[in-house]
């Protein structure tokens, strides 16, 4: 056992249990292939896989942390036939210490068609509940008794332009600044939702008939803490296998291996090393992906999607 790293991991467990609440109403979950779940930081990207397509995502976070943070995702989105508009759903549960967080929402997209582009305008509500069990601590603590839930709305707005080459988004998932209360003291603030403003973009590039890069990146910014940047370019070979790394600021530098099985069906897994102070007590994240979209017909050519 590391000695020198238990007094580290003693107080950042302390932080999470203290502090869990605030962390869930402050932060968006964090998802390394956010290019393969970008439904979940953008309600204008609903349709634009030109299919029914549904994605879970699974992230374990900072692997041997205790109470360290865990995300689990499911959404599913969809152009309507035969209208300019697209629709989507999401369902998210995040658990940091002994405090839950779980969102679902449904998203509203208006597409602009144009020659060789989409715009897409999107809107999205729903409901978050959050709630912390503090009997969980096993702690003789008056302070640290009992539960705490309750649920807020929120809704968020988004704009996706994209081509068969290149994408460029901006969005704001919630808008709502909601305060989070004590069930105790409805005076007592532990917490609030901070709007985060989100742009994303990439593009592809052929190197030959087999090889393609595509980079692209994110950028997240919310009032009180440093523009956070991800940047990530992957390598698509013969359009069936996706190797990529990808750096995020501040924290972690990743690696990915993507494999579309076949037109339906892809899988994706992303390992985060670790780069902030944080790596002296974990062996890093997981992330699990899976897609599948559902409409494809055999008998027409099949376009390849790329984001």
């Amino acid at each position: 056992m590391n000695t020198t790293a238990t007094p580290f991991r003693t107080l950042l467990f302390s932080a999470f249990i203290l502090f869990g609440l605030v962390v869930f109403a402050q932060q968006q979950p964090m998802y390394t292939q956010y290019m393969f779940n970008t439904l979940a930081v953008n309600p204008a990207y609903a349709g634009s896989h030109e299919s029914i397509s549904a994605t879970a995502l699974s992230r374990i976070q900072w692997v041997g942390v205790d109470g360290a943070p865990n995300t689990h995702t499911f959404s599913i989105h969809s152009p309507v036939p035969g209208r300019k508009i697209a629709i989507g759903a999401m369902f998210s549960h995040d658990q940091i210490g002994v405090s839950k967080q779980t969102t679902a929402q449904l998203s509203y997209a208006y597409r602009i068609q144009m020659k060789r582009s989409t715009l897409s305008l999107g809107l999205q509500g729903g409901i978050r509940s959050n709630r912390t069990n503090y009997n969980e601590l096993g702690v003789n603590d008056t302070n640290l008794q009992g539960s705490e839930f309750a649920v807020r709305p929120n809704f968020g707005v988004g704009a996706y332009y994209y081509t068969g080459r290149c994408y460029l988004g901006v969005s704001v998932p919630t808008v709502i600044k909601n305060n989070w209360s004590k069930a105790s003291d409805e005076n007592q603030v532990i917490g609030t939702d901070i709007p985060h403003f989100f742009i994303t973009a990439g593009m592809l590039i052929d190197i030959s008939p087999l090889v393609k890069i595509k980079p692209s990146t994110l950028i997240k910014s919310v009032q009180g803490a440093p523009v956070e940047i991800d940047i990530n370019a992957n390598v698509i070979l013969d359009d069936k296998v996706w190797v990529g790394l990808s750096y995020r600021s501040f924290d972690a530098l990743s690696m990915i291996l993507e494999l579309q099985v076949n037109p339906q069906l892809r899988f994706g897994y992303a390992y985060d090393l670790t780069v902030s102070d944080l790596r002296q007590v974990n062996s890093g994240s997981h992330e699990l992906m899976l897609n599948y979209r559902f409409v494809y017909e055999r008998t027409k050519i099949v376009t390849p999607r790329y984001f």
